[in-house]
């Protein structure tokens, strides 16, 4: 029974990969934040940073815009359809946000009533299934409609998840859909917050998807939040799977004081990096965290410094190098010991056990490091998943969490091949299979290892626009390709998917760098990944992107006689007679 309730959420997996493959929205992937107190920074003032990492696309995620008007000041990021930007300061205060990541949505597998199928079963009695009518209206066509059932718990997927649609009813719970909603009002109040209080009540009413809320502000302090509304369940049960409608009265809802926080902590900043919490009074959150990469390096370079400046900070925010990929690679190395050698799979081995685990555009251990990992993985997975299967584990967060503990596990049921009969596969010849394949195809792509080749040439960006998938018109709509240093789980976070061919097409990744310095806030940084505007005739449409990916930064301007001056034009309006 365990194994169907594995297989059957396994493909549903598949099925939501191949939906989310296909929307034209960038979609939110991660973050980092850090905000400085008075003890951690130069000047006795807070210093505020954020990178929200999110799908490339072009125009910008972002709309980048300034609001003075009486009463009221903001500088923020502006998402379309939203009046409230996400990420803002003013003079008072400034905040940003990470994705949480804690798991919000839940499938249950229901019991039918043998009687009567528009029946499914509770704890407590037989309930009988809601049918709800929708209607599109589409301009000049008739409009689209459609029905679809659901439970006390969320609608049934079968019927648009191919691989349920012969399987026992599905039904999905979403925290977002239930209860009130009420994320406006909780924009709305923290975009007009005047203090730390205002502010933490304001991010108190946020319940759905979950955030880290970042904030610091003039006075000297610094916060986080983990603003969800969050649920457990007992520890015998794994939200990775399907839950049994039939037997479990759902999970139990948390209030938001018992939500995990830091508020003036007496280390002197926080951070969040999509990692899990470690320690809360509830106890560890289930959900779908990244792994410790980027939390492990934000807290190495901020603890041993209180002297932090902007530059410092900026600087950071375009670090490359991931303190667990060297660990990766002496995992991978202790596998090898014995293995016969060519001398160019020498030479790189020795490359690798002294790499520091960085991706700069010169890099040819970053270039060998993932193609190793791929190798890796594809020999450990493949025979089990099949290519499709394969796939759509590496587009999980799942893949980042397992790489480093998979590296060093010698019992794991997965080394083995059960393609191949009468052998059982270890660790070791995984491992020496995979670095063969990484040289082979080192040779066959590059030539010789001393060429003049590297990172740069493997690792690029371009932003995509909808009319650039028509290739006569892609150089035209679309931004870049742009080598770019950086790369998956490193502070400069570049998403991209891992395959055969070892060439990184990035996906995701910063979709705009912030610094805010409250020591001289007309001073604060930051970068949009092409430009402010949407019309491709307008030398707005990218003209940040080659600062972007030489992690540059350009002014923030807040103050009037500073935008008087370094404006183009002024568009004046008046009223009266």
């Amino acid at each position: 029974d365990s194994r169907e309730k594995e297989a059957g959420a396994f493909t549903a997996s598949n099925a939501i990969g191949r939906i989310l493959e296909n929307t034209p929205f960038p979609a939110l992937e991660g973050s980092n934040s850090w905000v400085l107190g008075p003890g951690k920074t130069r000047s006795g003032q807070v210093i505020l940073a954020n990178d929200p990492h999110i799908g490339f696309a072009q125009p910008s995620v972002w709309y980048e815009a300034h609001i003075e008007v009486p009463g009221h000041t903001k500088y923020g990021y502006y998402l379309a359809g939203v009046p409230c930007p996400l990420l803002g300061h003013d003079r008072n205060l400034a905040y940003g946000l990470t994705m949480f990541e804690n798991d919000d949505i839940d499938f249950y597998s229901e019991t039918l009533d043998p009687q009567d199928s528009t029946r499914y079963k509770t704890p407590d009695a037989w309930k009988s299934f809601e049918t709800v009518r929708k209607e599109i209206p589409v301009k000049g066509e008739p409009p689209v409609s459609f029905t679809y059932r659901k439970t006390d718990r969320g609608p049934l997927v079968n019927q648009v998840l191919e691989s349920l649609e012969e399987s026992a009813p599905v039904s999905m719970s979403w925290v977002y859909t239930q209860g009130e909603n009420r994320v406006l009002q909780a924009l709305h109040g923290i975009a007009h917050a005047r203090d730390l209080s205002a502010f933490e009540r304001a991010v108190s009413d946020i319940h759905a998807p979950g955030l880290n809320v970042m904030y610091g502000d003039a006075e000297g302090n610094v916060a986080w939040w983990g603003a969800a509304r969050l649920h457990m369940v007992p520890d015998s049960l794994s939200t990775k799977l399907f839950l049994d409608g039939a037997t479990f009265r759902g999970p139990v809802s948390i209030p938001f004081n018992r939500n995990p926080r830091a508020v003036n902590p007496p280390w002197g900043y926080v951070y969040s990096a999509n990692n899990q919490a470690d320690s809360t009074e509830i106890g560890l959150i289930p959900g779908y965290y990244l792994p410790e990469n980027r939390a492990r390096r934000i807290v190495d370079l901020l603890e041993p410094r209180n002297d932090w400046d902007r530059e410092g900070v900026m600087e950071m925010m375009t670090d490359v190098t991931s303190p667990v990929y060297p660990e990766i690679v002496a995992n991978y190395a202790s596998a090898l010991e014995g293995a016969d050698l060519t001398e160019t799979g020498t030479r790189i081995l020795g490359d690798l056990r002294a790499w520091k685990g960085d991706a700069p555009l010169q890099s040819k251990e970053a270039v060998v490091f993932h193609r190793w990992v791929y190798q890796v993985l594809s020999g450990t997975f493949r025979d089990e998943l099949g290519a499709e299967g394969l796939e759509s584990l590496l587009r999980t967060h799942l893949v980042k969490r397992l790489l480093a503990p998979m590296s060093a596990k010698n019992d794991f049921i997965w080394w083995d091949n059960i393609a191949t009969e009468g052998r059982q596969e270890t660790r070791s010849d995984i491992i020496r299979d995979a670095f063969k394949a990484t040289v082979s195809s080192i040779e066959s792509d590059f030539g010789s290892y001393d060429g003049d080749w590297g990172w740069k040439d493997v690792h690029t960006v371009e932003h995509n626009h909808p009319m650039g998938r028509v290739s006569a018109l892609r150089s035209f709509f679309n931004v870049g390709p742009f080598p770019i240093h950086g790369t998956r789980e490193v502070i400069n976070n570049l998403m991209f998917p891992y395959d055969s061919t070892g060439f990184y097409r990035v996906s995701a990744g910063p979709s705009t760098r912030r610094v805010i310095d409250f020591s001289d806030l007309s001073e604060s940084r930051s970068i949009l990944p092409t430009g402010q505007s949407g019309n491709p005739f307008s030398p707005h449409y990218r003209d940040q992107a080659e600062l972007y990916v030489q992690g540059k930064f350009r002014r923030m301007l807040l103050d009037l006689e500073a935008i008087r001056q370094d404006s183009e034009s002024i568009l004046i309006f008046t009223t009266g007679n």
